[in-house]
């Protein structure tokens, strides 16, 4: 063997091509910084679109892009429809429970068939954790995958979103502090922002929770982790809220709706140990009553609803940068 072949070429990330340019959007973890920020200022550009009479732009036209949902969503799905076609996008949404996938057809064969049916993009939501990456490996160098939430994994549109939702209400992430309060340990979401979060550069970030539902090896990430509310939120810029995943959980993780509402339910009162001027956001659905309050949800500080508006420019930004971009 030659001392060259020995040597172990760095794995390259499977998002970005051979000149760093975004090709697929898999995750959060690994996206330079450099990145995002091109990401979040496309996406400016385009929240003016949804202002227009004539809501399109021509960008993806003659594009067909392939929206495979294997879970139940309804913002996502409806949100990036709404994005490929304000870029003049072909969509397709195929429906799963109705497909040849439910007649036991293996991910890859689907994968394969809407291949040969020309597709360019496909938007893809599925239960297993790594099923997008296996996608974006298997397609050739044109198509590009967007994965819209893997398992436990990754939601990685979410995040950016997220991320777009704080800069344009707290402009600067450098002296930000951020809490992450709930269901932690099925969160999708929470990975995504923590690490989308701690690559913009926020100092401060914490995860807030019952000791079930907060694993401690999130120190590891780089955050906070904190089983009390109150010490969560204290002074905190921003509260981020999580669903109550009921469908992920098993056995005693959770004692009962009510009890995770009293200690870790978003109050007004609780909202008030935060700073003055701090957001309220939520990836949705909403559970009120359980991790938040209506008064706090519909209130003043909440930004919950600016979310859903800002996840199409920045759903369309992804889609318009990765379709520009060769393997």
């Amino acid at each position: 063997m030659t001392v060259s072949a020995s040597i172990k070429k760095p794995q390259r990330n499977p998002q970005l091509n051979s000149h760093g340019e975004l090709i697929h959007l898999l995750s959060t973890e690994g996206l330079p910084r450099a990145t995002i920020h091109q990401i979040l200022d496309t996406a400016e550009t385009f929240l003016s679109v949804n202002d227009r009479e004539v809501k399109k732009v021509p960008l993806l036209r003659g594009k067909s892009v392939f929206n495979l949902f294997f879970e139940n969503s309804t913002r996502t799905r409806t949100t990036f429809e709404i994005a490929a076609k304000r870029l003049s996008a072909d969509v397709i949404n195929l429906d799963i429970a109705r497909s040849s996938a439910s007649k036991g057809e293996s991910l890859l064969d689907t994968i394969a068939n809407l291949s040969a049916m020309s597709a360019d993009m496909f938007i893809v939501r599925h239960s297993e954790s790594g099923a997008p990456y296996l996608i974006a490996q298997h397609v050739a160098p044109h198509v590009h995958v967007v994965n819209a939430g893997d398992g436990r994994h990754a939601h990685p549109t979410q995040a950016l979103l997220d991320m777009y939702t704080i800069r344009h209400y707290k402009k600067d992430f450098t002296n930000l502090s951020v809490a992450i309060v709930g269901d932690i340990v099925h969160s999708r979401v929470a990975r995504s922002n923590i690490h989308a979060l701690t690559t913009l550069g926020v100092p401060d970030v914490r995860v807030v929770g019952p000791r079930t539902l907060v694993p401690g090896d999130l120190r590891e990430m780089g955050v906070r982790v904190c089983h009390d509310m109150n010490e969560g939120i204290k002074d905190a810029d921003v509260v981020i809220m999580l669903r109550l995943q009921n469908e992920r959980m098993s056995g005693g993780m959770l004692p009962s709706a009510g009890e995770f509402f009293k200690e870790f339910g978003l109050t007004e009162e609780k909202l008030a140990l935060a700073k003055s001027d701090a957001i309220v956001m939520h990836p949705g659905p909403i559970n009120r009553g359980v991790e938040i309050e209506s008064a706090v949800a519909d209130g003043k500080q909440s930004v919950i609803l600016p979310q859903v508006t800002f996840g199409i420019a920045v759903r369309m930004a992804v889609m318009s940068i990765i379709a520009g971009n060769e393997a």
